[in-house]
Order: C-alpha cells, then sequence, then structure tokens
C-alpha cells in the first residue's frame, strides 16, 4: 500500500447539504425551509437563551455590582522581584518588561510594598504604593514616578 493509495473507509465521509443550489441539486426552491412562518423568514428563529417561554435563566439570577468602565488597571510589581536584580541601577518600565516581570506592557506599572529590599536602586514607574516608597528610600533607592496614566 502506498500514501497515494489510501481512502477513507466507505460510508464515513458525506458530503455537505448545499442549500438553496438550483432545482438539480435537490434542495432548491425553499431550501429546506419549507413554506411560509418564522423559520423560513432571515433571521427567523428563537434568539439564543429562548426557553421556550419560560423565565430565561439571565432573567433569573440576581444581578448586583458595579463594574467601574473609567477604571485604571495596572501591571503590578512587588518589591521582593528587585532583589535579584542584575540589570542598571536605574530600573525603568522597559528594563521591567525585557526581564520578564511584567507581562502586560500597554498597563502602567505600579510598585507594591511585599517582600524586602536590600539594594539601592532608582525605580521608575506610574504609580507607588506608601510602603514601597518607604522601602525603596529605606534602602537608599529612589522612587521616581513617571507620568502616562
Amino acid at each position: 500500500m502506498k500514501l497515494h493509495e489510501l481512502s477513507p473507509a466507505r460510508g464515513s465521509r458525506k458530503n455537505r447539504k448545499r442549500i438553496g443550489r438550483g432545482p438539480g441539486s435537490g434542495h432548491g426552491k425553499t431550501a429546506t425551509k419549507g413554506h411560509k412562518g418564522l423559520l423560513a423568514r432571515s433571521g427567523g428563529g428563537k434568539g439564543p437563551g429562548f426557553e421556550g417561554g419560560q423565565m430565561p435563566l439571565i432573567r433569573r439570577l440576581p444581578k448586583f455590582g458595579f463594574a467601574n468602565p473609567f477604571r485604571t488597571e495596572y501591571a503590578i510589581v512587588n518589591v521582593k522581584s528587585f532583589e535579584k536584580w542584575t540589570g542598571a541601577d536605574t530600573v525603568t518600565p522597559q528594563a521591567l518588561v525585557d526581564a520578564g516581570l511584567v507581562k502586560r506592557k500597554h498597563l502602567p506599572i505600579k510598585i507594591l510594598g511585599t517582600g524586602e529590599l536590600k539594594k539601592s536602586l532608582v525605580i521608575q514607574a506610574h504609580k507607588f504604593s506608601k510602603s514601597a516608597e518607604a522601602k525603596i528610600q529605606a534602602a537608599g533607592g529612589r522612587a521616581e514616578v513617571i507620568p502616562g496614566v
């Protein structure tokens, strides 16, 4: 047996039903939709979530909460991440992206104060928590806020 002699088993493959392609196809004229009625119309049929007239699940469930459309989301980096820092003494947002500490590079960066810092680094970010700023300054470094949020 050769590769070009292979074929699927008989009856395992079936041609697609091509509706609305003329009388010769066997599925012309009404194109398997019958005569008139909702299902014969374009866009006809029940909408998504329709449950036969029963109150749909989406309407039965309680609604709560509020999603603020103006919320600013930050890519966060903890102070403990700088303990293994081997790059330059100045830490820029681009350097954080290159080091793999920030995955979502389109977001502004916020530094949080989890962990300890013993290195003296100049860290540039869009925002700092108070504890992060205190830890950076206690280690002899500087926290520089850059505009862009």
